[in-house]
């Protein structure tokens, strides 16, 4: 049963995060995001700025990889709690249930260090003072 619950929990949740995919502004293209791409190619074909420019599709990418690890950890929160209120005062399913809520903290942790870390890295990649510039 929590085996068919914890598959539809995370179909749901590839389905909330693909949906945001599908949702962009088609005109970005446009407003001279491809052409700024494009203009930034050298001579021998090597890019003078990986990020695309101004850095909006590895931003975009890392914005949404950072949203699904945030409702995943929610998630995991939720039926961390759902476990622990059903454990019924059982040692095993109390314990089974605060390490899932444990996880879940730590594994959000890891990911917003992790996303500092992304962005201090991009930021000097691209020579950028600002971290608000990415």
């Amino acid at each position: 049963m929590i085996h068919k619950i914890t598959i539809l929990l995370a179909s749901l949740l590839l389905v909330i995060g693909l949906s945001s995919v599908i949702f962009v502004d088609p005109a970005s293209a446009v407003e001279g995001g491809a052409i700024s791409g494009i203009n930034s190619a050298q001579g021998d074909g090597v890019p003078t700025n990986f990020a695309g420019g101004d850095g909006s599709i590895v931003r975009r990418i890392i914005n949404i990889m950072l949203y699904a690890i945030g409702v995943i950890s929610v998630i995991m929160l939720i039926f961390g709690g759902f476990r622990y209120v059903i454990s019924g005062g059982q040692k095993e399913a109390v314990t089974a249930a605060k390490n899932t809520i444990l996880y879940a903290i730590v594994g959000l942790l890891v990911a917003i260090f992790a996303y500092a870390i992304v962005r201090f890295v991009i930021g000097a990649a691209i020579g950028t003072d600002s971290v608000t510039d990415i």
